[in-house]
């Protein structure tokens, strides 16, 4: 007997997977978190990490993960190339988009920031204004991220990588892929990175400083999209993820949540503030003590989702979360359009931030373009998923007489999965496969 038919049971029985648009709304949710905190106004400083040591960029890659992980489990079990080719296709998406967000920095925003001296924009392109050939082969192998332009890459990778992830979940577990995952964000706090990015420096000859290649370190943040990968693939694969919260451990979690607001704000003393402790609450390697209060917020997030649910799953926070990739790209835009109308009015913490009127007027702008452009590409996916349903119900009427509705509607499904709208799949059928999919 072979060891993959030692490590499966004989059938799983995959329930009903069910419309869940408080995803699409939270991650919305936190697009809006993440423009008011990278647009320069002074509205940021209320944006920044408000509730401890949480922001948007953990949430948003968390809530992409579990997203992905919820929609392609229950086909990889089925069909793992399709799902390869899925996933390879929708990386290859957003690197495209990377790319164009690259040549936009390149060229019109560098442009501009040299010809009228804007100290914000070329802050962000130094590396490339001094070395821009190997600034331009770097960025291609996304090897060199400038600022703004770092989350991106991380998502590909993490995305070119998920059906390798995900098919090794189904084959042996999800203890074991959360083991090395642990493993993994360990050896990051330890260096791990410095010493890939040596390795990396010495085989392609592109000396590009490791500041140069993103904030986020990716050892230490593919925990948080392998949790996200987790969490989603149960939610697909069984129908209670997890049972109620112990009214205690919601308590002790919100005590915990409490205390870390407490260091974040400098409440506690000298010998708890973010300073004094550093890397243990370091935003760009998940620093351990940032897990802890990453746990707790979102312990108590799942013990009120019954009334959190009612405040998020809303317009227009369902629409931006539908249109995710070109919302974000579009906020990456104005950002740059924000940096280039600072007039050097830098406040106590040494920030050039925009305010009053300039502020408002750019918020404004801003958030109307982003909603314009969610809601056309909804209505777009839309239409197209109503002219392909058409097409193939035609198509399967001509040629069995409607004999197979439910193979149609599999079809639908699938259509659902690819337009990257997942709030438009509902309650397929369930199905027998053979995987391994406890932890």
């Amino acid at each position: 007997m072979s060891r993959l038919h030692m490590h499966m049971p004989k059938h799983l029985h995959l329930p009903k997977l069910e419309r869940r648009p408080e995803l699409d709304a939270l991650r919305g949710l936190f697009l809006v978190w993440m423009t008011l905190t990278h647009l320069p106004t002074r509205f940021a400083d209320f944006v920044n990490q408000p509730l401890g040591f949480v922001s948007s960029a953990e949430g948003f890659v968390f809530i992409s993960a579990l997203l992905v992980g919820r929609l392609y489990i229950r086909d990889l079990v089925q069909n793992p190339a399709n799902v390869r080719a899925r996933l390879w296709k929708r990386s290859l998406k957003i690197y495209a988009y990377h790319l164009l967000m690259l040549a936009l920095a390149f060229t019109v925003v560098a442009g501009f920031a040299v010809h009228t001296h804007k100290a914000a924009l070329t802050n962000l392109l130094t590396f490339y204004l001094a070395h821009p050939a190997v600034a331009i082969l770097g960025s291609v192998l996304l090897l060199y991220c400038p600022p703004l332009l770092d989350i991106l890459p991380m998502y590909v990778t993490f995305l070119f990588f998920t059906p390798v992830v995900l098919s090794a979940a189904v084959r042996w577990g999800w203890k074991w892929i959360l083991a090395a995952s642990a493993l993994v964000w360990l050896l990051a706090q330890y260096g791990l990175r410095d010493v890939v990015h040596t390795w990396v420096v010495n085989v392609t000859h592109l000396n590009i400083p490791l500041q140069e290649t993103g904030a986020f370190n990716l050892f230490a943040w593919q925990g948080v999209w392998i949790v996200g990968l987790w969490l989603g693939a149960k939610s697909a694969t069984q129908t209670e993820v997890f049972r109620r919260v112990p009214g205690w451990l919601a308590a002790v979690s919100a005590a915990a949540c409490l205390f870390f607001i407490g260091i974040r704000f400098g409440w506690l003393g000298p010998h708890l503030t973010q300073q004094a402790l550093g890397l243990k609450l370091d935003k760009w390697q998940i620093g351990p003590w940032r897990v802890i209060n990453l746990v707790a917020f979102t312990t108590v997030v799942y013990w009120a989702r019954k009334y959190l649910v009612r405040l998020v799953a809303i317009e227009p926070f369902l629409t931006l979360g539908k249109a995710s990739l070109k919302v974000f790209c579009a906020h990456i835009f104005f950002v740059f359009a924000g940096l280039a109308l600072l007039y050097g009015d830098f406040n106590a913490d040494g920030l050039d931030q925009l305010h009053g009127i300039p502020a408002i007027g750019l918020l404004a702008v801003t958030f109307t373009a982003l909603i314009v452009v969610a809601a056309n590409e909804v209505k777009k996916k839309h239409a197209e998923r109503d002219r392909r349903k058409h097409e193939q119900l035609h198509a399967h009427d001509a040629d069995s007489g409607g004999t197979h509705g439910a193979a149609a509607m599999d079809s639908v499904v699938d259509l659902g999965l690819e337009s990257g709208a997942p709030g438009a799949v509902c309650r397929p059928e369930p199905v027998t496969a053979t995987a391994k999919t406890g932890t």
